[in-house]
């Protein structure tokens, strides 16, 4: 099957688009908050209707072929999401994922300061019993290693780097929500109503506007395949950054 001739990265007047890579079998785009990737049988879960919203989020036009999804991320979650072309690609791809050969690295902006300020959580992941929609810290779960690194300490939050060293559900959430410094604006692990204890009148506002948490899929790196896309910082976590520094 014929490769579909490359996508523009340019909206009609100049704009750019969320087109990240767009190299012979490989596509990356630039997810933004908001856009589930959950596929299912379920009406308008299927992987072709959640790919068109993906597209259509990220301003690129859905190829001819449609590309295949080889990692997603949470809902509230943007950043770098790869697809391949075709069905070699995606295995060579999701084995990189799969065997850890794919290093991931995320931004997120937590409450508090981690201490110390670079480390790494083990806490083993499970279904959470009492509630079907979260994971949790729970003996006999699935071993998760996440190391953290903190790149600036602002009043009452930390922006944070962040390596998976496995990919479980809601991994990163859950280890930080576990040691106490919950994302800005997780509804589901604690970090969305702290904001309520922000005393500066200008923060506050600013936290409060927070809809979705502030997780962001900065870099993917494939070394065995020559692949590495960053994503620029979503512009409400920047701005958040600018009036905390000010």
């Amino acid at each position: 099957m014929p490769i579909d001739e490359p996508l523009d990265r340019r909206r009609d007047g100049g704009r750019p688009t969320r087109l990240l890579l767009d190299e012979g079998t490989v596509l990356a785009l630039d997810k933004p908050p908001g856009v589930s990737m959950a596929t299912s049988g379920r009406p308008g879960k299927s992987e072709a209707e959640v790919l068109a919203r993906l597209f259509a989020a990220c301003g690129v036009p859905v190829p001819r072929t449609l590309p295949l999804l080889v990692h997603r991320l949470d809902e509230g979650t943007s950043g770098v999401v790869l697809l391949a072309r075709d069905a070699a690609t995606h295995r060579l791809l999701s084995l990189s994922f799969q065997e850890r050969a794919a290093q991931k690295t995320y931004r997120a902006l937590v409450w508090g300061h981690p201490v110390p300020s670079q480390g790494r959580a083990e806490a083993p992941l499970a279904r959470d019993p009492k509630d079907g929609r979260k994971m949790a810290v729970r003996e006999g779960g699935k071993p998760s290693v996440t190391r953290w690194t903190t790149l600036r300490r602002y009043r009452s939050v930390a922006d944070l780097e962040l390596t998976p060293e496995t990919g479980r559900t809601h991994q990163i959430r859950v280890h930080l929500s576990a040691k106490g410094h919950p994302l800005v604006g997780d509804d589901l692990y604690g970090g969305a109503t702290r904001w309520r204890g922000v005393r500066d009148p200008v923060a506050r506002a600013a936290f409060a506007a927070v809809t979705h948490p502030l997780l962001h899929a900065a870099r993917v790196v494939v070394a065995s395949l020559g692949i590495e896309v960053e994503a620029p910082l979503p512009a409400d976590y920047a701005a958040l950054l600018v009036i905390l520094a000010a």
